[in-house]
């Protein structure tokens, strides 16, 4: 596991990154993120989806997650969904994904958050909700009483 903070990053001593796994195992989209706060936050977004999983690799590329992204982009159904952050890492980290489909024989695609990942764009969607809800959260409404 992966831990993070405002001021802290750290992973689990001794541990090896494979993928954070959200969703049906057997989906034939597969949108892969950098971290798992991304994964959450566009399964959020495209409200989890039914024929998506979401993974994420932790920011890392090992043998092991080469494995485990291999192993669900070979499927026939698969499409593999580049849903790397929104700059050049997520670009090089995208490439790299598009790549690998092109390898297997998969569909293949890049999505981008508009903001620079897609916790940011949960938070702006959640901030513009509350806005339109006269800058109160709907779990946060009152009943009225009388």
């Amino acid at each position: 596991w992966e831990e993070r903070g405002p001021e802290w990053r750290g992973f689990a001593t001794g541990g090896s990154k494979v993928l954070f796994r959200l969703g049906p195992a057997d989906a034939g989209r597969v949108c892969v993120t950098e971290a798992a706060i991304d994964a959450m936050s566009l399964a959020a977004i495209e409200a989890s989806r039914p024929d998506t999983l979401y993974v994420s690799t932790g920011g890392g590329w090992s043998p092991a997650t080469d494995a485990a992204i291999r192993l669900v982009a070979e499927r026939s159904e698969a499409r593999l969904v580049a849903a790397t952050d929104n700059n050049v890492q997520g670009d090089i980290y995208a490439d790299r994904l598009l790549a690998l489909a092109e390898e297997v024989g998969c569909g293949a695609e890049r999505l981008r958050p508009i903001a620079s990942d897609w916790n940011v764009d949960l938070k702006v969607r959640a901030e513009a909700r509350g806005m339109e809800e006269g800058g109160r959260l709907p779990h946060a409404r009152r009943a009225r009483q009388g």
